[in-house]
């Protein structure tokens, strides 16, 4: 009887569904770029598909936009809108690209609990394309916001181009 009782709790358990393990998309939003998931993947490099349409998170360090310091835009890899100014751009220590500011009207937020915990999700508000996440421990003396962005998000422009 213990066992049966055990393997039912068991069961139970392992049944049990959270936030942290919800896969279902989101709700659809009306974006002014809207593709198939099939024109995506054609578009779209594997880790740029991976970060902007499922949500995912390029490793740390990985991106070669952590070591850019030129002048310029920084624009949404799968539909070029402008996104963040290199003048908001600053080295958080994180290992992606981090800016104090958007570009505004050009990135949208949401909110991500796919880890288990409440995070402010910031997207493409054009194509609705994965970008990362914003947190209030930026630096203080300009907005405290820091925009962790996936550099496979991004494609940098430079000014004097």
């Amino acid at each position: 009887m213990k066992k049966i009782a055990l393997l039912v709790f068991a069961c139970a358990l392992f049944n049990c569904k959270g936030n942290a393990q919800d896969t279902k998309e989101k709700e659809k939003e009306n974006f002014e770029i809207t593709k198939t998931d099939s024109e995506w993947k054609a578009e779209l490099s594997d880790a740029e598909y991976y970060v902007l349409r499922q949500a995912g998170t390029e490793r740390p360090f990985s991106s070669a936009l952590n070591k850019e310091h030129r002048s310029g835009t920084y624009h949404c890899a799968a539909c070029d809108t402008p996104l963040f100014k290199s003048e908001n751009k600053f080295d958080s220590g994180t290992g992606w690209p981090s800016f104090d500011q958007e570009i505004k009207g050009n990135v949208a937020f949401g909110t991500d609990t796919k880890i288990g915990y409440t995070r402010d999700e910031e997207h493409c508000a054009t194509c609705g394309g994965h970008l990362g996440h914003v947190f209030n421990d930026g630096p203080k003396e300009t907005t405290g916001e820091r925009h962790c962005i996936n550099g496979v998000a991004l494609n940098f422009k430079p000014d004097n181009e």
